[in-house]
């Protein structure tokens, strides 16, 4: 009797086996079998996923989620495959700084213009975010791919991302006064309350890089060394630039039209005071995305000069200690049919 039940075990343990390898072998389109892959995925040394990898990738795609639901023409699909990857660095929130990185196409080439390309360090322009996710999709053509890159499409999540996108940073600062040109501690709180009558939305902040937004810009810039930064904004419809390098005069349909100079602004602080040129784009409206031909253009034109003109100026032409403290902050010089707000 024992013998028998051990037998019906057994074969109540052969019918499991075959029912399980059964199971392992599902219909092809065409009918055939198709083997399900039998070895495991490779895990590390010890035997364990990395944590931190899947943090980071989850964090990723918790990100892009709430970007495809923010940003006109950019999708959580389209966010998710652009290759961003948190940078270690924290919004006021504890948002991470997604950035991608590009090396020139050419391994081992070391003389690829490096260039730091930043949208949205005014939280409620929401253009000049997605426009960077539309060119990322570009990097890999020539002659973006002969460039070493530093991209990030959102310097501001905590104002891209707010319940209603806002200027400034969770702390209610304006990033892009917030970098420490000289005469800051004395400079921006004047001009703030002179000249923008003390409007919080351009709240320069209580000191110089108090902000860690602002402080991973900089920490940044003397980390990758760019060779010119790239600022996104919008809805001036217009080009600035500050340092040492020839103007740009137009980039698809946008004219050069200088805005100002302020205190703390990233094109004062890098332009004027470290000697690394910056191109201001304003995109026509913060809402609304140019025309697929439009964006291409202004792309094509800022390679074009890039190419043309940075090279040239790698070394920075140096500005004067003395001249370059002198430097007024000027009202912007608007064309009479292109009006620019005096507190961009």
């Amino acid at each position: 009797m024992v013998h028998g039940l051990q037998i019906a075990a057994a074969l109540g343990t052969s019918l499991c086996i075959v029912a399980a390898l059964a199971a392992s072998v599902v219909p092809s389109p065409k009918g055939g079998p198709t083997p399900v892959p039998s070895a495991p995925a490779k895990l590390p040394a010890n035997g364990q996923a990395n944590p931190l990898t899947n943090a980071s990738s989850n964090a990723t795609a918790s990100w892009c989620v709430q970007i495809g639901k923010r940003l006109p023409g950019v999708t959580s699909e389209q966010c998710r495959k652009s290759g961003l990857s948190a940078s270690g660095g924290l919004s006021a929130r504890g948002q991470p700084i997604m950035v991608r990185r590009f090396v020139p196409l050419k391994t081992g080439d070391s003389h690829g213009v490096r260039i730091l390309l930043l949208g949205g360090i005014h939280g409620d322009e929401l253009t000049a975010s997605a426009v960077v996710f539309q060119w990322m999709q570009w990097m890999q053509t020539a002659p973006a791919q002969d460039f070493s890159w530093t991209v990030v499409p959102a310097a501001n999540p905590d104002g891209l991302l707010a319940p209603k996108p806002q200027r400034v940073n969770a702390h209610g600062v304006d990033l892009n006064r917030n970098f420490p040109t000289p005469g800051w501690q004395q400079d921006a709180p004047r001009y703030w309350a002179r000249a923008t009558g003390n409007d919080p939305r351009r709240f320069p902040g209580k000191a110089p890089l108090s902000e860690p937004e602002s402080r991973w810009i900089s920490a940044e810039m003397e980390r990758f060394q760019p060779q010119v930064i790239i600022s996104v904004h919008a809805p001036f419809g217009v080009l600035d630039f500050d340092g040492p390098a020839p103007t740009p005069h137009q980039f698809g349909r946008l004219l050069f039209n200088p805005v100002g100079v302020y205190p703390g602004s990233l094109g004062n602080y890098s332009g004027v005071h470290k000697n690394v040129p910056v191109i201001t784009i304003e995109l026509p409206n913060a809402q609304t995305m140019p025309p697929p031909a439009e964006i291409k253009r202004i792309w094509v034109d800022m390679l074009g000069w890039i190419q043309h003109n940075v090279p040239n100026v790698s070394q920075g032409a140096q500005v004067p200690a003395q001249a370059a403290a002198s430097i007024p902050y000027s009202q912007p010089h608007a064309a009479p049919d292109q009006p620019i707000s005096a507190h961009r």
